[in-house]
């Protein structure tokens, strides 16, 4: 079985994906984000799916919890660029993605 990398991202992100050789698929709003992440997901060639982080921090907890169950395709939030005082979210980010992975919180130190 073959599958596929996708992008759901803000309009503004699209052109840097482009550059890396993948098709963005662009939301502008969460509305529009949790349409096109049902769509992409029913997708029977759905590998992994990249969504901007701050679309995805806005999808509903439902779709989330929906996708989080399944095997494939694998939801990935990603984050955007920021420039500054990245230290400490980047922990918080990493300790989350612990949190999804192993089912508990951990803290780094």
């Amino acid at each position: 079985m073959r599958c596929r990398v996708q992008v759901l991202c803000r309009p503004a992100l699209a052109p840097g994906f482009a550059l890396a050789g993948l098709r963005p698929v662009l939301a502008a709003t969460p509305g529009e984000a949790a349409t096109a992440l049902r769509t992409l997901a029913a997708q029977p060639d759905a590998g992994v799916i990249l969504v901007d982080e701050a679309l995805h921090e806005q999808l509903p907890v439902d779709l989330r919890r929906d996708l989080a169950r399944r095997a494939l395709p694998l939801v990935v939030p990603c984050p955007g660029p920021r420039w500054g005082g990245q230290e400490a979210g980047l922990d918080r980010y990493i300790a989350e993605l612990l949190r999804q992975a192993i089912g508990y919180r951990v803290r780094l130190t």
